[in-house]
């Protein structure tokens, strides 16, 4: 605890006065330990703070919260839980127990116990750490399961028999491949078997839980590793079905196509260095999720996948719904992307003209840049002089965007006259009329026949209207 910093010193001192005031042994437990031995404190803040003690927990954070002059207590009295926010922290308070769980449900029967029981319970060897706050003992470590071992060999185990483990609470084999891909940890043989037997046991666990651990993988810096676990154990096929079948290679006369659930996990862990936010990071997970469903052999092209951008808008919907994902403008956001995400490497593999980039631009709107970043990514092969080449080229397309999009001002741009407008210089009724020659001047605008200002479009309209009206 000595490189702990001074306002950790000063709480975990009044912790403990407290506690001993209180006549209750209390312990830090669990992550803030263990990211202490990783040097990790700083990197996740060091605010979430757990204490396990003997007795009740609810009791000894009513006496903290005193201690620490705050009212900003919330306790839990299903769970025998407490949670005090102080300034930046927030302490979570339980009383040790020991667990037991029937088969059909990871809620726990639950009775008071030791320090050791409490341990027993945790998922890991390295969150099951503790440091005793107590005044024989303050700053002692317990560490019962050699979790210190563990942490500097850089292994994921579970304290007890790990199908034991996983059969109480399914959960846990999501974090143990979470933790494996935010620390870079290798599951321990035992443990990694276990995940592989017990993976059906997952349906027990609802779409939020695992989404929420799925989300965390998603945010490491290397996703791919993640997801290659889920994947190899069975876990990723009990919630997620579509992506698994991406994977595999059929060949027809010789002629293969690339394994498109690795190809996928590429392209995820490229836009990784272009971007940590989580929704863009599920668009490449998401854009070539319709390729099994549209998959075709045909003598004179090979092997296509033809609307699969189209339909994998569609499907990314249905999954979404299906994960217990939000239906909402992010949601909307990834359909956007996939749908549009060959538009802009098509323009690459051509040549590229003002009237393409400009409906490019136009559709894509603000979610422009993060659809350029979306097509970087998707450019893999193991042919890495082909790679360059079409890197080049899609440098090209950016410029070209770039160049249009300043001189242009497409990007969610409408057109300069509207339908009330049109109706009332042309004396029409609303009708069809009115939304075929508003759609003629904007096509115009973007096929770069007239410029993007009012004038211009008063005067094609009145040049087009009787074509339009006839």
């Amino acid at each position: 605890m000595e490189l702990l910093s001074e306002k950790h010193k000063q709480l975990f001192r009044q912790i403990a006065d407290a506690a001993e005031e209180a006549g209750q042994p209390v312990y830090i437990i669990g992550g803030f330990v263990r990211d202490y031995y990783l040097k990790r404190l700083d990197e996740n803040g060091g605010t979430d703070i757990d204490f396990v003690t003997l007795g009740s927990g609810v009791a000894l954070a009513k006496a903290i919260a005193i201690k620490l002059k705050t009212n900003d207590i919330s306790i839990f009295k299903n769970f025998g839980t407490a949670h005090i926010k102080y300034r930046e922290f927030d302490l979570e308070f339980v009383g040790a127990r020991r667990e037991s769980y029937q088969r059909e449900s990871r809620k726990p029967v639950v009775e008071d116990g030791s320090l050791e029981d409490d341990q027993k319970r945790r998922d890991f060897t390295i969150n099951a750490l503790s440091w005793s706050l107590n005044s024989d003992s303050y700053g002692e470590l317990h560490d019962p399961f050699n979790g210190m071992d563990d942490l500097e060999k850089g292994i994921i185990r579970t304290p007890l028999d790990p199908e034991k483990t996983f059969d109480d609470d399914p959960l846990r084999m999501m974090r143990a491949i979470r933790f494996s891909a935010q620390l870079n940890f290798q599951i321990e043989q035992g443990t990694y078997e276990a995940i592989k037997i017990m993976a059906s046991r997952l349906q027990i666990i609802s779409k939020e839980r695992i989404i929420d651990e799925l989300n965390k993988i998603i945010l490491t810096d290397k996703p791919s590793n993640g997801f290659s676990l889920l994947f190899h154990t069975g876990l990723l096929n009990e919630f997620f079905p579509e992506m698994v079948a991406l994977h595999g290679v059929k060949e027809v006369n010789g002629i293969r196509h690339k394994d498109n659930f690795w190809h996928t996990l590429q392209v995820l862990d490229n836009i990784c260095e272009y971007t940590d936010d989580l929704w863009v990071r599920w668009a490449a997970i998401m854009h070539d999720i319709a390729k099994p469903p549209t998959q075709r052999f045909s003598e004179e092209h090979g092997w296509t996948f033809h609307g699969h951008d189209a339909l994998g808008a569609k499907m990314t919907r249905r999954i979404f719904r299906q994960l217990g994902l939000p239906m909402d403008a992010r949601m909307k956001m990834i359909q956007k992307l996939v749908r549009l995400h060959l538009r802009p490497i098509a323009l690459a593999n051509a040549e590229v003209t003002d009237s393409a980039i400009r409906r490019l631009i136009f559709e894509a709107g603000d979610d422009l840049p993060a659809l350029m970043m979306l097509c970087r990514a998707d450019i893999t092969s193991k042919n890495d002089s082909k790679v360059q080449r079409y890197l080049k080229n899609f440098d090209y397309v950016e410029k070209k965007v770039k160049e249009v999009e300043e001189r242009d001002r497409i990007r969610n741009f409408k057109t300069p006259i509207d339908g009330v407008e049109i109706m009332e210089m042309l004396k029409l009724t609303p009708g069809p009329a009115v939304g075929k020659i508003k759609d003629a001047i904007q096509n115009a605008i973007l096929d770069g026949e007239i410029p993007n200002d009012r004038d211009a479009a008063i005067d094609y309209m009145h040049k087009i209207k009787d074509k339009e009206l006839n």
